[in-house]
């Protein structure tokens, strides 16, 4: 047993579990996503050079992510609710933790189910699954564009996901290669000597794997397993 009581869960997920809900992912793309380029698609030069190209892509992903439901995983994060204070630090854009029943999720790159003006971040509207289309304006005006953080975009939310992870008293990463920063950056700020676990079929590129368990298994699968131990208090 650990000397201090775990209060609070902080769980950092990417695009696996979202995929074992139906999802596409960037790594099993191999540079195209449904037809589309990721680097015209996924950056503001896209943007800036095809906003017609950016918006049928996010609206075909929007479309995607409205049609899957939660898995197991995701069902599973909110059951430790029961017994713990849960943050879900996400790398995903899809709601499916929220579907699923978690009750603090922080988007680090956006949501689908937002749009936003194209000049003022802060001005956000929920649009649900609906499209977004050239000439739909934000309330201030601007073209409207997916509410998501674009590859040279700056992550608003990370000093807050940092905050979050300092004060874990247990950490878990789930279905994410950690290649991909600043989120995986995140690992960084654990407290020492917290548990921490990893639930990944492969090898997340981690700086160090000491102190870590690593569960290789999906993330439908190892979720549930390690959120029954902990909701039965078993560390070990």
């Amino acid at each position: 047993m650990p000397n201090k009581p775990i209060e609070h869960i902080v769980v950092l997920s990417g695009a696996g579990i979202s995929a074992e809900s139906g999802l596409s992912t960037f790594r099993d793309s191999g540079g195209l996503w449904e037809g589309f380029d990721i680097n015209e698609v996924a950056s503001i030069e896209g943007w800036y050079r095809n906003r017609e190209k950016v918006l049928d892509f996010y609206n075909i992903r929007r479309k995607q992510a409205a049609d899957v439901e939660p898995n197991p995983a995701h069902k599973a994060l909110a059951d430790l609710e029961k017994e713990y204070q849960v943050t879900v630090i996400t790398q995903n854009v899809d709601d499916l933790h929220e579907r699923g029943g978690s009750s603090e999720v922080i988007h680090l790159h956006g949501k689908l189910r937002e749009a936003r003006s194209e000049d003022d971040p802060d001005v956000i509207v929920d649009i649900g699954d609906k499209p977004i289309s050239i000439g739909d304006e934000a309330p201030d005006g601007t073209q409207l564009r997916p509410n998501v953080v674009w590859f040279g975009e700056p992550v608003p939310m990370i000093s807050i996901a940092a905050e979050r992870v300092s004060s874990a008293d247990l950490f878990m990463v789930v279905g994410t290669s950690l290649a991909v920063y600043p989120a995986a950056g995140l690992t960084d700020y654990t407290k020492p000597d917290i548990k921490k676990y990893l639930i990944d079929p492969g090898t997340p590129e981690l700086f160090s794997f000491d102190g870590w368990n690593h569960m290789k298994e999906s993330a439908a699968s190892g979720v549930p397993k390690l959120t029954k131990k902990l909701l039965n208090r078993d560390y070990e």
